[in-house]
């Protein structure tokens, strides 16, 4: 009998955000409102301890838009991985700055402090780690880091709801943070996100450059975006802001149950003081990889991903040269294993049976 295929990434719609969004379409008023507002006031209350949240339309519009409101801008040099999804250095470019590839460490796939160092100019406005995967970036160094050279750090909290730092949640560490709310994140709005911050300049700003540069209408302050974010992912958001610790708890519970029971290839590590949220479970296969992402779904019917294959700095879109050995090395060996809150016992029995079937057979 064939078993049913196991998704890498399964978003979880239910009864109640259809209830939420059907709410939103009788009242008639489907555009940035009360339903945002409320949105705002819950996210920072959950997440980020009272911390200030603006949302947008997405997890790019938020980093652009957050850029933007610190200043950054033609000229301006924002240190990036490139071991991570495009839209980190994507959104540097989009406000005419250079996004300047740096290599990562190979415990927690986040910037190398280091290598961060040797790369700050005069024209160095910022620093913009990704707390990847779920697991947060070295907070604390980079905060101290950038008042040694007197500049910002800017947090991509896309992948990382919830994730904390001896006690401090993502979010609450930089100039701004941002969260994705993509169907394929902890949680979703259908599409949005959300920025960020402690700064009533930026927090302003922010608020300005979503809606088109206005506070009242037609009195456009700044040349600004329709980046806003709908009433009707607003109301999806909210319902979901109400199950994303359980989630979180389950995504852990799955990840324990994973890191105790694979053979033969590299697990996700955790750093002292820090909480993982395992947005991705991913494991380092040092040969065989491609191998072992085919043979998962083609013989044991379990998805998983390759996250992310290429470098940035060697995209087409940015065709650069730079020499980041830890970076290639990551981009060829890590796989992604399903961790999602949906998944059963037998599901994880499953995943672990195939893993080590074909490590042990040599992929």
């Amino acid at each position: 009998m064939s078993q049913d295929f196991i998704p890498a990434a399964k978003p979880i719609i239910g009864d109640e955000e259809r209830a939420a969004v059907d709410a939103v379409m009788a009242s008639g008023m489907l555009a940035q409102g009360k339903q945002v507002a409320e949105f705002e006031t819950e996210f920072s209350q959950v997440l980020l301890d009272g911390r200030a949240s603006v949302a947008v339309n997405s997890g790019t519009s938020g980093l652009h838009l957050g850029l933007l409101a610190s200043g950054v801008g033609a000229g301006d040099e924002v240190i990036v991985p490139s071991f991570t999804f495009a839209a980190t250095g994507n959104s540097v470019a989009l406000t005419g700055a250079t996004p300047v590839f740096a290599d990562i460490e190979l415990d927690y796939y986040s910037l190398d402090v280091a290598h961060v160092e040797s790369l700050i100019t005069d024209k160095t406005k910022g620093i913009m780690p990704v707390h990847l995967y779920g697991h947060p970036f070295a907070a604390e160094a980079f905060a101290a880091l950038c008042d040694k050279h007197d500049i910002d750090l800017y947090e991509d909290a896309a992948q990382a709801h919830g994730a904390a730092l001896n006690g401090k949640k993502v979010g609450t560490f930089g100039k701004f943070g941002m969260f994705s709310l993509y169907p394929t994140k902890n949680m979703t709005s259908g599409e949005g996100g959300m920025v960020s911050t402690s700064d009533a300049t930026v927090e302003r700003n922010v608020r300005l450059l979503r809606n088109q540069g206005m506070d009242k209408q037609y009195e456009n302050e700044l040349v600004g975006f329709n980046n806003r974010m709908t009433d009707l992912h607003a109301a999806i958001g909210r319902v979901q802001l109400t199950k994303i610790e359980a989630w979180t708890k389950k995504r852990q519970e799955n990840a324990a149950f994973l890191t105790a029971n694979l053979e033969g290839v590299g697990t996700p590590k955790v750093a002292e003081g820090a909480e993982h949220v395992y947005h991705q479970y991913t494991i380092r296969v040092s040969e065989g990889r491609h191998a072992l992402h085919e043979r998962l779904r083609s013989e044991f019917n379990i998805g998983s991903g390759v996250y992310y294959p290429v470098p940035n700095h060697r995209l087409p879109s940015f065709n650069r040269t730079e020499d980041l050995p830890n970076t290639e090395i990551a981009a060829k060996e890590v796989l992604s294993l399903p961790v999602h809150p949906s998944l059963s016992q037998d599901d994880l029995e499953r995943i672990v049976a195939a893993v080590n079937t074909i490590v042990k057979a040599g992929a």
